[in-house]
């Protein structure tokens, strides 16, 4: 059974980590599709890039299942920066990107979560206690289904043999964020996000690390796509890979891949 957990009065916070473009000030402004989970360091590294007199830069954040959708559609994007391979792959198989720019940016951390005043206390092992854990509660992921933050999640909760117990008291989140924000408000008892995550959200903590063997590796590509015609965009694409930015991201968890 699926569960939805339903926000109150939440879309306000959640309105800058949730898909779909912002609007353009002007026709050169650079405008990147971004996975949620990166939105602190790329609102760092927008600001440095600007300060440089490096042009307007644009992002909106949210799952990258969705913004891959969103480029199969045609949205006018001109950076897509994706939480997994996957959906790297699934632009690249439609031609929704220029494989001759694709990277491997960053990596991160998988973690689990409660809300900071919680006494939970969590030993991540094979077949460890999740569901007891939870006692009536839910457990706050992005959609293991589609969201690379679920995926993984799912992926190393099969590998601890716990998956098959905790299914059905998932709470599927539209974003790894969103996933964040239940827990924080103390809605779900636990969460899977990043490392990132938890580090970007006081109203959490972190109360177990998933061994890195458990799920594929966590990392995020970057390409530029096969629509823009942004000059710009191939100099913020050459600014996020320089080491000028490796600090920004560094600052905020992720590890910069060489």
């Amino acid at each position: 059974m699926r569960v939805v957990m339903r926000l109150v009065g939440a879309a306000a916070v959640l309105g800058l980590v949730i898909a779909g473009a912002p609007s353009r000030a002007a026709a050169d402004d650079v405008l990147v599709f971004a996975a949620a989970s990166l939105k602190n360091a790329m609102d760092d590294a927008v600001s440095a890039f600007e300060q440089q007199g490096g042009g307007k830069v644009r992002v909106s954040y949210g799952a990258s299942s969705a913004l891959a959708r969103q480029l199969e559609a045609k949205a006018p994007a001109d950076l897509f920066i994706s939480a997994d391979l996957d959906w790297m792959d699934f632009a690249q198989q439609r031609s929704l990107i220029q494989p001759q720019t694709r990277k491997n940016l960053l990596g991160n951390r998988l973690v689990m979560v409660a809300p900071a005043a919680s006494n939970i206390k969590v030993d991540i092992a094979p077949n460890f206690p999740l569901a007891t854990l939870l006692g009536g509660g839910r457990l706050a992921m992005a959609d293991p289904d589609a969201v690379p933050a679920g995926k993984y999640g799912k992926a190393a909760l099969e590998k601890l043999g716990v998956w098959s117990t905790v299914e059905s008291k998932v709470a599927r989140a539209e974003n790894v964020r969103a996933a964040l924000f239940f827990v924080a408000r103390a809605e779900a008892p636990l969460g899977i996000v990043y490392a990132t995550d938890a580090a970007a959200e006081k109203g959490v903590k972190i109360v177990g690390v998933f061994p890195e063997d458990t799920h594929p590796p966590i990392v995020y590509p970057i390409a530029l796509t096969s629509g823009t015609k942004n000059p710009a965009a191939a100099k913020f694409l050459a600014f996020l890979e320089s080491p000028a930015a490796k600090p920004l991201f560094q600052k905020q968890g992720f590890t910069a891949l060489p």
